[in-house]
């Protein structure tokens, strides 16, 4: 009698990441993440108990997935560096996992996240607000206005992306989010340098 194989956590969840990455959320359910795997539906509802605890399994599996790494190379970079490659990270999900990006910020951001953050604490995270004014020496309420307009920014570029209203490629975009930033904080009299 053969061994019968073991269906993990981790295989379901990457079978629906890559169903989402494909398809999309639509056509993340228990029957084609079975499929994918390989395996019966009770495996699934075994691990999971529902489809509600799938998804929101499946958003913290994305948020890892897709920020993965973020915060050890922070650790090297200046205050404003930190703030830009974030807002990079956040436009080349758009860019590159464009089905994720939607099941991260609008399918189901309101409904899975634990967080209880939304695109202000993926960008515009108040430690970074901190770190800005003290690296600076201003305050947080001078730096505030500017990291959220900067935020909001970043979010509607992605959205054109996500939409394909004009064809801005990604590096273009990138340069975009730092000149903003850079005007920004040129205004009140910082200058942050040249864009890296």
């Amino acid at each position: 009698m053969g061994r019968k194989s073991t269906v993990t956590r981790e295989m379901i969840l990457e079978a629906a990441y890559q169903i989402l990455e494909e398809e999309g959320y639509g056509s993340v359910n228990i029957k084609t993440i079975a499929a994918k795997v390989g395996c019966s539906t009770q495996p699934i509802s075994w691990h999971f108990g529902n489809m509600g605890e799938l998804r929101r399994s499946l958003f913290e599996y994305c948020l890892h997935k897709m920020w993965d790494g973020i915060e050890e190379k922070m650790t090297r970079l200046e205050p404003a560096e930190m703030f830009y490659e974030t807002g990079k990270n956040y436009l080349s999900i758009a860019y590159d996992h464009g089905n994720v990006f939607r099941f991260l910020h609008l399918d189901a951001s309101d409904e899975y996240r634990t967080d209880g953050g939304d695109i202000a604490a993926t960008l515009g995270d108040p430690r970074i607000i901190t770190m800005l004014a003290g690296y600076y020496g201003r305050s947080e309420e001078e730096i505030g206005p500017i990291v959220r307009d900067i935020v909001i920014y970043t979010h509607g570029l992605a959205m054109i992306v996500l939409q394909d209203i004009f064809d801005i490629k990604k590096e273009e975009a990138f340069r975009m989010i730092y000149n903003e930033g850079h005007q920004r904080f040129i205004a009140i009299g910082i200058d942050i340098g040249e864009m890296k």
